[in-house]
Formats: C-alpha cells, sequence, structure tokens
C-alpha cells in the first residue's frame, strides 16, 4: 500500500534499517538512529541502482514521489538517473565557481596591477555596492540584459547616472573576461546601448569666490554637524585642493613635517607621477589637529568602520550636502575654485597653479614646464592661498592685501 504522512511521521526504529514502500520502487529507509531517508530502487543497463532522493522530513512525501516521478521519467527516455543527478551537481558546482561576482573579482585582481590603488579600490567598491547584491551569485553565463538593465537602474533612481554608466562599461570588461576564460558565450552589455539613460556631461559643481565667505561660514559653525575628520578632510582640500581619491588615500608616511612638504607618490596619482603638495602653515594646523584624530594609524583619513581602509570617496560629497551645498559643490570643485581664484585675485601664471593641480599635458609646450615644477613659486602660492582664504573668512578686506605675484 502506499505510504501516508502519518506512517513516515510516527513509525518508530527498530535495531536495524527497515524500509516502508511507497510504490514504484520508492521507500522510506529508517535507520536505527532513527534518521529517515527516502530512496528509489530501478534497474539500468541490466544492473540494479540506488537513487537518492532527500531526507525526511525536509523532503516530504509529495516532495519524494515528485522526484520519483522524474527519476522514472529520465528512465522511460534512456537516460539513468543516477548520472543526470550527477552531472548537475558538477553544473551546480561550475556556476558556484562561476557566478558573476567570483568572476568579477578574478578579472579585478587581474586588472588593478595596471591601475592606481585608489581607482582599482574605486572599481571595486562600486561592484560590491551596486552590481554584487543583484547579480553577484548568479551564474555569469545565464545573466541577461534585462538582468544587468534592472541592476543599473537602480543606480540610476538614486540620480547617478555617470555611476550607471561607467558600472556599466565595468560590466562589459568582466563579460569580455569570461567569454576569455571559457564562462560565458556573450556580453550583454552591448544591449543596453539605448535603455540606460544618458549622463549630462559637464564641468563638476564649484563655488566662485564670491560664495566663499559663505561655505567658510557654514563650514566653521559646523550646524550640520559633521564629524571632525570629515571637516578637517575638507579643510585640508581647500588648501590643497588635490583629488578626492589623493586626499582619503593620504597616508602619514607621506608627509615630510619638517620640510611642510607632502609627496603623494605616482602610484596613487592619476597621471603616475610622484607629486609635491607644498603646505602652507594653516595646512600644517589642520595636519597637527589630525594627528589626534588619526596619527597612531597608517591613514590620514581612516573609514569609521573600518579603519584599514581609507574614508569612502562619497564621505565628502555627503558632508558639503549636509552643509546646503548639494548639486552646488564637489571635492572636485575645489580644484576649479583653486585655480580661477588664485588666478584671477592673486595673479599667478596658469602654468604654476596647473603644475600644483598636477593636471596632464597635452600640448608639447605644456610638456615643456614639467622639466621645471616651480617648487618655490608654488610654496609661495600656496601659503598665499591659505592667507587669502584666512582673509575671507575673518572678514578681512582683501583688496590691496594681496598683490599679483611676481
Amino acid at each position: 500500500m502506499p505510504l501516508t504522512d502519518t506512517a513516515c511521521k510516527n513509525t518508530k526504529p527498530d535495531a536495524k534499517p527497515r524500509k516502508l514502500s511507497d510504490g514504484g520502487g520508492m521507500f522510506l529507509l529508517i535507520h536505527p538512529n532513527g534518521s529517515k531517508y527516502w530512496r528509489l530502487a530501478y534497474r539500468f543497463a541490466g544492473k540494479q541502482k540506488l537513487l537518492a532522493l532527500g531526507v525526511y522530513p525536509e523532503i516530504t512525501l509529495a516532495d519524494a514521489r515528485a522526484r520519483r516521478d522524474q527519476a522514472r521519467k529520465l528512465l522511460a527516455a534512456g537516460i539513468d538517473p543516477s548520472e543526470a543527478k550527477r552531472k548537475e551537481k558538477r553544473i551546480d558546482a561550475l556556476n558556484r565557481e562561476n557566478t558573476f561576482e567570483a568572476v568579477a573579482r578574478e578579472w579585478h585582481d587581474n586588472k588593478k596591477l595596471s591601475l592606481t590603488p585608489s581607482y582599482a579600490e574605486n572599481v571595486l567598491h562600486r561592484l560590491e555596492a551596486d552590481i554584487f547584491p543583484l547579480l553577484g551569485t548568479r551564474p555569469i553565463s545565464e545573466i541577461e540584459a534585462p538582468d544587468l538593465l534592472d541592476a543599473l537602474r537602480q543606480v540610476e533612481k538614486r540620480g547617478a547616472l555617470e555611476i550607471a554608466k561607467r558600472l556599466g562599461q565595468t560590466c562589459g570588461q568582466v563579460f569580455r573576461y569570461a567569454i576569455a576564460t571559457g564562462r560565458a558565450k556573450r556580453n550583454p552589455v552591448p544591449d543596453l546601448k539605448d535603455a540606460l539613460k544618458p549622463s549630462v556631461q559637464g564641468h563638476y559643481a564649484a563655488l566662485e569666490a564670491k560664495d566663499l565667505p559663505e561655505f567658510l561660514r557654514v563650514l566653521d559653525q559646523n550646524h550640520a554637524r559633521l564629524y571632525t575628520l570629515t571637516r578637517l578632510a575638507i579643510r585640508l582640500m581647500m588648501l590643497t585642493f588635490v583629488r578626492t581619491q589623493e586626499l582619503i588615500g593620504a597616508r602619514w608616511s607621506e608627509f615630510n613635517l619638517e620640510e611642510s612638504l607632502w609627496i603623494i607618490p605616482a602610484a596613487r596619482m592619476k597621471m603616475r607621477k610622484e607629486h609635491i603638495v607644498p603646505l602652507s602653515s594653516q595646512a600644517m594646523t589642520v595636519l597637527r589637529e589630525l594627528e589626534k584624530v588619526s596619527g597612531g594609524r597608517e591613514l590620514v583619513f581612516p573609514n569609521q568602520a573600518h579603519p584599514d581602509k581609507p574614508m569612502s570617496n562619497n564621505t565628502i560629497l555627503f558632508a558639503l550636502g549636509r552643509l546646503g551645498y548639494k548639486g552646488k559643490m564637489t571635492g572636485h570643485g575645489f580644484r576649479a575654485l583653486a585655480m580661477s581664484t588664485i588666478k584671477e585675485k592673486l595673479g599667478y601664471r596658469h602654468e604654476v597653479i596647473d603644475r600644483q593641480l598636477a593636471h596632464g599635458h597635452k600640448s608639447k609646450v605644456d610638456k615643456a614646464y614639467d622639466r621645471a615644477t616651480f617648487l618655490d613659486e608654488r610654496k609661495k602660492m600656496m601659503q598665499e592661498w591659505a592667507d587669502y582664504l584666512d582673509a575671507i573668512s575673518t572678514g578681512k578686506i582683501i583688496l590691496g592685501s594681496f598683490g599679483k605675484a611676481a
């Protein structure tokens, strides 16, 4: 007679294993320790075989019967259900090894050697934040364009159109790597060409010189209650106008405090060239304050949750938003502000400021300036820039106090 749920549940174990038959070759095997296993006895190619169908009660009677019926369909088609199960396990194991996240991390390990450490870290962070939670566990060979589009549209909903675009490009590189290594057959990214919103190209939001008094007042008052580390990061960025990644990745070993110099190694620079940042007396004051907060660590701006990692590259952007400058100012905007204001108010030559900004040089004329770094003039300029900001902050009259630089 066919089994019932009650019989499966209530039958007690004996001193030896016992079987409760359900028909069609399926039975419940009850061990002396009380464990219960579904089994299917069948013949294939003239040999008696046994197929495991699961453990009771995790696999119910109804579930076991469905598995039995599926196995018998395979037998009718001339397929050994035990071999089919082993093949399925092999595929599952292969898929687990070849998930999008596994392949992406492997691609990143190979790729990061050709990237600056800060940029490589940012690429991985974006994948971890926006792609892995939705697609990370999926076999990369099974991911189609609509799956990827759904993940990227979640980024678009935040208004981060440029990030969505760059993530798509990164995913495209991951898929191309998967194809080259035999883990995928096609790259779905080109199919998204007209499905994503176009990012608006333009300059980074930046304040003008006339906006500085109000901004400095808001930063000093700190009604937004920014963390000390964040507020000091903004201060140092204003005084040095380095790139955000260069700032947040700063290490104490890079600073020569006796000479008032910050020497950023080539590996951390966008242009892969060592960069010298003269430090004004005001920047030195900020660093002394930072020593009280993070001086015992390798990083000048450690991440609060993970101190062995740098501050998030969004920290300054979010802080500027809390100060009331969302869409009006960015971390990169301090570079544009310094460039325009130093030229207009302090009268320094473009090439001197440009060298301090560590821009890439496109023309032969610009490249010639690399042979002379204008370091003495840049030291003078950086101190005048800091004094200029102080004068604005204290409300002093600036006209006449800062003449044209020689």
